[in-house]
């Protein structure tokens, strides 16, 4: 693995030469039209309250990684990471409010919440591996 434009990772196998290419965002984005689906269910009143929370939470996680991605330095992309990661953890909060207040029903709730804990391992896997880079190409001499 490389840098590519803006020293975000790309890896040159030919496999991965834009943001949409990775798996993380792949899933997150997955995970992100569940949500947007989901949230068409819950009662009108919602519709400006936590259903929008959950909508902009989740267009957060994907958003935040593409952003983090097209940075210049290896710091920022694991800045916007950390936000998306984050974004993931304010959604499993919404969506315990959600089950509490009987919008959806618990093995739902069990789902979405083993897809948040999925997209969270998967940022962590992509943070590890850009830290990873980071040192490796402070190492090298030019």
């Amino acid at each position: 693995m490389d840098n590519g434009p803006n020293n975000a990772p790309v890896i040159r196998s030919g496999k991965v030469s834009d943001f949409t290419d990775l798996e993380t965002w792949k899933v997150a984005r997955s995970f992100r039209k569940v949500l947007c689906q989901l949230t068409q269910s819950f009662p009108r009143e919602e519709k400006c309250g936590l259903s929008a929370q959950i909508r902009r939470a989740a267009s957060s996680v994907t958003a935040n990684f593409a952003e983090g991605y097209g940075r210049f330095s290896f710091q920022e992309n694991l800045q916007f990471c950390r936000q998306s990661r984050g974004s993931v953890y304010e959604l499993r909060d919404h969506l315990t409010t959600a089950l509490d207040a009987g919008y959806i029903a618990a093995d739902t709730y069990k789902n979405l919440d083993g897809m948040a804990v999925s997209v969270i391992k998967l940022l962590n896997g992509y943070i590890r591996s850009t830290k990873n880079l980071k040192a490796s190409a402070g190492s090298v001499k030019l």
